[in-house]
């Protein structure tokens, strides 16, 4: 399960989830950082947001062990009626992923997904934002007003077009 959080003070936001979790993160790049919880089981996922905003939920996730997994999660959500949108071999806070979106009744986005390999290794550690308009940094978690997600449900269209955030996220 991935839990996915924007904070406006990341460095801030890190040294509270270390002490909490017990754990570093697992990776930490320019506005990201992720950590693989083992206890709970958890993929907690830091995007630093603007400064003085409170933090909030930007999307929710499960991380699956391959693309035929996200294939059969994509066909069985389509068959139950959910629309969805496919992003694969997308590259997005810093890792390369295949991916399928769903917006649930209250707008909150989930995906499904696997990453399939890292991207920008040569950041680990690195913290300045100037390195934030590479490709595959934590903005990538943006709003992305172009996606075209529209469905026969007139009140699904209206929550997801107010919605974009994470249209191509982690």
């Amino acid at each position: 399960m991935q839990l996915a959080l924007r904070v406006a003070d990341l460095d801030a936001s890190i040294e509270f989830y270390s002490r909490l979790f017990d754990t570093t993160p697992a990776k930490r790049r320019p506005g990201y950082a992720n950590f693989a919880i083992a206890e709970p089981p958890l993929k907690l996922v830091l995007l630093e947001g603007q400064p003085g905003e409170d933090t909030r939920m930007d999307h929710l996730g499960v991380e699956v062990e391959s693309t035929d997994r996200v294939t059969s999660a994509t066909t069985r959500l389509a068959e139950a009626g959910l629309a969805t949108r496919v992003e694969d071999n997308t590259t997005c806070c810093y890792a390369v992923q295949d991916k399928v979106w769903v917006t649930g009744p209250g707008s909150e986005p989930w995906e499904v997904y696997t990453v399939t390999g890292d991207a920008r290794p040569d950041l680990e550690g690195k913290t300045s934002l100037d390195l934030s308009d590479v490709a595959g940094d934590g903005t990538c978690c943006a709003t992305d007003s172009t996606t075209d997600t529209t469905t026969d449900n007139p009140i699904h269209d209206v929550a997801v077009a107010e919605t974009q955030t994470a249209a191509a996220c982690c």
